[in-house]
């Protein structure tokens, strides 16, 4: 699931509409995801200890989170998803992957993940900007429809129904919380664009 911040979204690249924020964006490469992995290691190991339902429990190393990082950075290099960053104050703020659908009848589709905000840069805007960036990185990329999955009833929730999500089912009991607790799951959608007709031909 997705750790969110909450205030508006703004433009890429530019200065977020809250006051308060002066985060810039960018698109990451392989090779800048790898010389920022001890940053986004930190940045996911905050993310478990201030209790977003990332996928990981309490007790969550830098090692595992690094580890972790490192598989996605072979997905980058491959070509299988989308990076973006949120920098403020020559730190890294936050960040937020696209991941291409891999069925070759969903080459439209992608899926948003791990959405993180460092806890100390919350409530400045970051998350939306975020949002915002990635999804015109998903545009570029071809894809059409976008999901993703939060923790019902979260900052994350309420943020993505103020940003056009689409919800469309709860999961009761879809995962446990870093501390144990056993969390509902709502799933969103969002279709940026019309998704085009099939131009390939017909199934062997």
């Amino acid at each position: 699931m997705i750790q969110p911040d909450v205030p508006p979204a703004a433009s890429p690249g530019t200065q977020a509409v809250s006051p308060h924020a002066t985060a810039t964006l960018r698109a990451i490469d392989a090779a800048e995801a790898a010389r920022l992995l001890p940053d986004l290691a930190s940045l996911l190991v905050d993310a478990v200890e201030s209790g977003a339902g990332v996928n990981f429990m309490a007790g969550f190393t830098v090692a595992e989170a690094e580890s972790y990082w490192a598989r996605q950075i072979e997905g980058l290099a491959a070509g299988d998803r989308a990076w973006i960053v949120a920098e403020e104050d020559g730190a890294l703020a936050g960040t937020v992957m696209c991941v291409f659908a891999p069925q070759p009848n969903q080459p439209f589709r992608a899926e948003i993940s791990k959405m993180l905000v460092r806890s100390t840069r919350r409530n400045r805007g970051i998350g939306g900007m975020l949002m915002t960036a990635i999804e015109a990185e998903a545009l570029k990329a071809g894809k059409s429809l976008l999901v993703l999955d939060t923790t019902s009833g979260s900052a994350g929730d309420r943020l993505y129904r103020r940003l056009g999500w689409t919800p469309f089912g709860t999961a009761p009991g879809y995962a446990y919380a870093p501390d144990g607790r056993l969390d509902d799951a709502t799933f969103f959608f969002k279709q940026l664009a019309p998704t085009p007709a099939w131009r390939g031909g017909p199934a062997a």
